[in-house]
């Protein structure tokens, strides 16, 4: 160390000895200062490695024993305390909703590091945060709860009286942290790709859309061309690693893939820390996919990547876990913690988990300007790789309304039936040919996107002169891919042809190529002519691209009006850029008034367009070929990215107890969490099924006020029959609200005309009903001394009432029998 007078005796030399000094020491503090910079990080890194080594995948483990958040910089970490200290009052401390983890985030090692890094950067003391400010920060153990009812049901740190208050209290708990979105260049992830897509992320294919405005409501555009940065020359584990991985790639991109061998590379450059492979790895043990599924498994790969590669992908997944309680016990502070890092870090799940969060209020304080600036991140995404087909049609099955009315359609096409098409195709039948084409271009109905048999039969449609195969052989050509090469002559020719028979789809393919220019000179006038003439046949890319001419003001003069007429009929045929150029407008308030919650709404539809939608069906494919484990895990992804579809569906199979990945005390309190999310968005069902945890005591206490709140809202605002029923049978009984028999009476009067499965039910309750009149009656008019004094609930049961219905049901049964008289 240098002393005071040392450097005293400095002032009495010559100004360029002086000078020479300085520099001397400012390389000497530098030095050594780097040397305990790397002498630290060495100390950090083999720690990590024997941790590591030590650790052995059990799948009997459910806890972490590793210390937490150990993959976040030190920079990171002090960025976030100090974002939430600023929103704070100066002794509100305890209020911050990470304080307790901060304990373990920012350990000894930890706090020293950062005051080394603070003194290196040379700034004046009272710029710094003090010692004392960081260990309050530190040593806060007040233990804070968050989020919503249904939620902290989950967790055993609240006492009885912290729980009855919080399920009291409907309003939202506040959090006091905001985190401050800052847009970063996203490293590339897979955590948006299933095993399918995971080697074949689709190209980007442009179309005509309002320009991102991003950058006019404060968020920045990612830069365009990204600095090339010279690659670090690999080691020979790491060159190891690497041609494990690429062959992995070769065999599954192959003529005749072989899935298991080239997972089996894929673990083998796992083990030796490459992070592509380690990704795969774990999604493959965590969803069960070529591998068996092992959460234990999953948890310990995402653990290595988090560590050892501070992956947002791999911190995206362990937040999941925490959140759903798998392969960890639910923890929602480190759940929106790795959640927050990984969003940040651009991965494209966690920033829609984020957005749907801060939409509906879990966990954080429901915040609509956050919610958009998730919502838009991803949904740019899903707009820059659709292409003007508007994408592959996401199929939402419940299976709830599958088991209730097992003879109506999911909207998934049966086998048998698919084969009777294709009979009638290989037969000749133009209108089968067209239809699979069409099938097996878009994807959905459980039939999968396959366009080489797309074009194989829009080709012998074609032949035998049929419009609409012409028209999407024109688009196939159009778009290109790697079925068929891009062409503009031949897809000029297919849409000619198409359009002389006033076909819509060949005339919008035609104001596509003179729109861009493709193969035929740029005219406007000719293109808003055939776009015309397709939108006013009711062709949905008609009517998206006459929004874009107008929006842009392409050959016409520029009307917002006009443009969001033309967006919202094509939205109304569900086009997912035109539901995009929706929530731009009404983010930015283009030619309307600024609506950030409708610009929400559209965003998330969009995001949930995205190609990892395709697992709903996928987990549905699971769940009726017996695999409820894997089924319930995708479903549980789904629900935390916001799919109300997956909630309800994750509910149902947790409701059902049909699961072994989830302790059997806990299904009834994780089911009623996303049976009230599902609620949340609207599903009746979900609305009654809430009620009916509330009223038996399933995962929470019996309430039957709160059951009462749920039947009604059910019934008033989404017409349930099934609410109405049990309205009438509440006060019927005076459960939970006041006893009135003519009330009863006009519920299930009401439950009946709703819905005619209600009529048998509500029949025989009616029947009982007027029983229960004539008892009343008869005690008003003082007869009941005449009667003898009955307790039917002493002799019966509490039940009595259902085996007086079941007589009355008998009984019905009997008198129309006889009053048919004997068949035969």
């Amino acid at each position: 160390m240098w002393s005071k007078t040392s450097l005293s005796m400095c002032r009495s030399y010559h100004p360029k000895v002086l000078v020479l000094v300085y520099v001397l020491i400012l390389v000497a503090i530098t030095v050594n200062a780097k040397k305990d910079q790397k002498k630290s990080d060495e100390e950090d890194f083999t720690r990590t490695a024997e941790m590591i080594r030590e650790e052995e995948v059990d799948e009997d483990e459910v806890e972490n024993t590793k210390p937490l958040f150990t993959d976040l910089r030190t920079s990171q970490i002090y960025e976030f305390i100090e974002s939430a200290k600023k929103k704070a009052k100066p002794d509100d401390y305890k209020k911050y909703p990470y304080s307790e983890d901060a304990t373990d985030i920012l350990n000894q090692k930890l706090v020293e590091k950062l005051r080394k890094e603070i003194e290196m950067l040379n700034i004046n003391d009272e710029e710094v945060i003090s010692n004392e400010d960081l260990y309050r920060i530190i040593t806060s153990k007040e233990k804070e709860f968050y989020g919503t009812a249904e939620e902290t049901m989950l967790f055993q740190e609240l006492s009885e009286e912290e729980f009855e208050q919080l399920i009291k209290n409907e309003n939202k708990i506040e959090t006091t942290t905001k985190i401050t979105i800052k847009e970063v260049d996203p490293n590339p992830t897979f955590s948006d790709l299933n095993s399918n897509e995971i080697y074949h992320t689709p190209s980007a294919t442009h179309s005509l859309v309002p320009p991102d405005v991003s950058a006019s409501v404060g968020i920045p555009e990612s830069p365009t061309k990204p600095k090339v940065k010279k690659e670090p020359e690999l080691t020979e584990e790491e060159k190891q690693a690497k041609v494990l991985y690429e062959t992995g790639v070769m065999i599954l991109n192959s003529t005749k893939p072989d899935k298991k061998r080239a997972y089996d590379l894929f673990k083998q450059a796992a083990e030796l820390s490459h992070l592509e492979a380690g990704k795969i790895v774990g999604q493959a043990y965590f969803f069960g996919d070529v591998f068996p599924q092992n959460i234990t498994a999953a948890k310990y790969w995402f653990e290595k990547l988090a560590t050892e590669k501070g992956s947002p992908f791999a911190q995206m997944y362990l937040g999941l876990m925490y959140s759903a309680g798998l392969g960890y016990s639910p923890h929602l502070a480190k759940a929106i913690l790795y959640y927050t890092f990984a969003a940040l870090g651009g991965d494209t799940w966690a920033q829609m988990v984020m957005g749907y969060r801060h939409w509906a209020g879990l966990g954080v304080v429901p915040n609509c300007e956050s919610a958009l600036t998730y919502y838009r991140k991803v949904a740019k995404k899903v707009e820059e790789e659709l292409s003007t087909n508007g994408g592959s049609l996401i199929q939402r099955i419940r299976l709830y309304d599958e088991f209730e009315n097992m003879g109506s359609t999911t909207g998934v096409l049966d086998d048998d039936l698919i084969q009777y098409y294709q009979f009638l195709a290989d037969k000749g039948d133009v209108q089968a040919q067209v239809g699979l084409g069409q099938l097996h271009y878009q994807g959905g109905r459980g039939v999968e996107q396959d366009h080489a048999r797309a074009l194989n039969y829009f080709m012998q449609a074609a032949d035998a002169g049929n419009a609409n195969a012409m028209a999407f052989l024109g688009k196939m050509y159009l778009e290109g891919g790697n079925v068929v090469k891009q062409n503009n002559e031949t897809a000029y020719k297919y849409f000619s042809m198409a359009a002389e028979k006033n076909n819509p789809v060949g005339q919008s393919g035609l104001g596509l190529m003179y729109l861009h220019g493709k193969g035929v000179p740029k005219d406007y006038n000719k293109a808003f002519k055939y776009f015309s003439s397709a939108a006013n046949q009711g062709w949905v890319d008609g009517q998206l691209q006459l929004g874009n001419m107008y929006y842009n003001g392409l050959g016409i003069p520029r009307d917002f009006k006009m443009a969001i007429k033309y967006y919202t009929m094509a939205s109304q045929s569900g086009h997912v850029l035109a539901f995009y150029s929706l929530a731009q407008m009404h983010a930015t308030g283009t030619g309307t008034v600024r609506s950030c919650a409708t610009a929400v709404e559209l965003f998330k539809n969009v995001a949930e367009r995205g190609r990892w939608g395709t697992n709903l069906m996928q987990g549905y494919t699971d769940y009726k070929e017996g695999r409820v484990n894997e089924a319930l895990v995708k479903y549980i992804v789904l629900a935390e990215l916001g799919y109300e579809a997956a909630q309800s569906n994750a509910a149902f199979i947790l409701d059902r107890g049909d699961v072994d990945i989830i302790p059997k005390n806990e299904t009834f309190y994780r089911a009623l969490m996303y049976w009230s999310r599902a609620a949340y968005q609207g599903y009746s069902v979900a609305r009654v099924k809430v009620g009916d945890y509330h009223y038996y005591g399933y995962g929470t206490e019996v309430d039957y006020e709160t059951a009462a709140n749920q039947y009604k809202i059910a019934s008033e605002q989404q017409h349930n029959a099934q609410a109405m029923f049990n309205l009438g049978y509440m006060h019927e009984q005076g459960l939970g609200m006041k006893r009135d028999i003519h009330l009863a009476k006009r519920y299930y009067d009401l439950a009946a005309e709703t819905s005619s499965d209600a009529q048998v039910p509500v029949a025989l309750a009616l029947a009982k009903l007027g029983v229960l009149y004539s008892l009343q009656h008869l005690q008003e008019l003082n007869l009941d001394s005449l009667l003898p004094n009955v307790n039917l609930s002493k002799i019966l049961g509490p039940d009595w009432d259902l085996y007086v219905m079941t007589t009355l049901a008998v009984l019905l049964g009997i008198v129309v029998y006889f009053r048919r008289g004997p068949q035969g």
